[in-house]
């Protein structure tokens, strides 16, 4: 059923300040406040490493709490009425994922988090009404999940170089080929593909978006068991898998606009999802636990840790007075998430040096857990767009520095070595 919307409230401080009230007492009626032992007991683990059925568990409790959040008014604030949304600006999103951290919830998941921050937008802006219709509103209230069939095992950073092949028969296309590292996709009902369309063109021009459910006939999810022991990702096999072309996502030859639109806001998002893997908060509760805060490299490496998350803390709130203002960030999504992969890296190197010879053996302390972090970190390099590509764009379009030479630059598809 759903509940009255939050009431509208100004874009001030005071406005903020009163939205926040409402929606803490909103919280305190669906959720138990969290307790600063449950922050320091909270997993490290930056990718999820569950059992199969532990982890479709884990999803179930996320959409029930994501339709919660949205039937009362809170699960799409920066939405229009028509999806459903309160048709605020982002700063109340913002606001209120602080005001909801504070409470116990069931936490986070990649596939719930890219069918609401990344699929559904990328439908809104490219979607037919009738694709809109079949899928904005569901994933945002966490009824659908929707997994990214982009990458594939000779075009992960080079995402315009994919092979995998739409070919067009009559009013369907025909696609075969292979995904990589799509997080979720096993759960997932839908997914959005990015084909090649034409090889005759150059790389970035024969791409084309499609929305593909994922029971199609002809498609094929294999879980991949990553080195943290979870098998969050997947690699799916296309094979004559016919789509109607009733479910192209944009125009002919448009792909690789969504893709962008699609990564734009996954770099915009990466920064703000601080409760992935450890901090510094489960750091020193670990230290203190097993007597090392007098040791001078547990006490400096503490320190980065928490000066790195107070320069983040400071860093989101200088792009919110930015938003505020009426600017969007820009590139600068690429700085921050660059920042947020070397802090995920910083909180490994402490973790290792508390630890000892306690990270690689399970000595029933309970810190082998650790484990989960400093084997997913790496992850977060890729993630995204990696390390490389995100000081390619700073230095290109922050730094104005020249474009790095490309010697594929208007050459076919067809004719490019692979």
């Amino acid at each position: 059923m759903v509940t009255a919307a939050p009431a509208r409230v100004d874009g001030t401080p005071d406005g903020l300040a009163e939205f926040a009230r409402q929606a803490r007492r909103w919280l305190a009626g669906h959720a138990r406040p969290r307790q600063d032992q449950d922050e320091a007991a909270r997993s490290v683990a930056v990718f999820h490493d569950l059992p199969f059925e532990e982890e479709k568990a884990l999803l179930g409790r996320i959409c029930a709490w994501q339709r919660t959040k949205f039937d009362a008014g809170y699960g799409a604030l920066t939405w229009p009425a028509e999806h459903g949304g309160a048709g605020l600006d982002p700063l109340f999103e913002e606001a209120f994922a602080e005001v909801e951290a504070e409470f116990d919830t069931p936490g986070s998941h990649e596939l719930a988090s890219v069918s609401v921050h990344l699929i559904a937008p990328t439908v809104r802006l490219f979607g037919t009404p009738e694709q809109q219709e079949r899928l904005v509103r569901p994933l945002l209230r966490g009824d659908e999940l929707a997994c990214q069939l982009f990458s594939e095992p000779s075009a992960g950073s080079d995402l315009a170089g994919l092979a995998t092949r739409a070919v067009r028969d009559g009013d369907e296309w025909v696609i075969t080929g292979q995904k990589v590292w799509s997080s979720g996709a096993q759960f997932a009902g839908w997914g959005e593909l990015i084909a090649r369309t034409d090889p005759d063109v150059p790389k970035h021009k024969g791409l084309t978006a499609f929305l593909l459910p994922m029971d199609t006939p002809g498609v094929e999810v294999r879980p991949l068991r990553q080195m943290s022991g979870g098998s969050s990702f997947c690699e799916v096999f296309f094979d004559q898998v016919r789509v109607p072309d009733s479910l192209r996502l944009g125009g002919v030859g448009e792909g690789w606009r969504v893709a962008l639109a699609t990564l734009g806001f996954e770099r915009g998002h990466s920064g703000q999802t601080s409760a992935v893997g450890g901090g510094y908060a489960q750091l020193v509760a670990l230290a203190r636990r097993l007597d090392r805060t007098g040791d001078p490299e547990v006490r400096r490496l503490l320190a980065e840790v928490w000066v790195h998350e107070r320069i983040a803390q400071l860093a989101a709130q200088r792009d919110r007075e930015t938003r505020l203002a009426g600017i969007e960030p820009g590139p600068i999504g690429s700085l921050r998430k660059l920042a947020w992969s070397q802090g995920l890296t910083l909180v490994s190197e402490a973790a290792a040096v508390i630890l000892g010879p306690r990270l690689v053996a399970d000595t029933g302390e309970d810190a082998f857990g650790w484990t989960e972090h400093v084997l997913g970190a790496p992850g977060y390099r890729i993630a995204g767009g990696s390390d490389e590509v995100q000081r390619t764009i700073i230095g290109e379009r922050l730094l104005d520095l020249p474009r790095e030479p490309r010697a594929d630059h208007d050459v076919p598809w067809r004719e490019i070595p692979r």
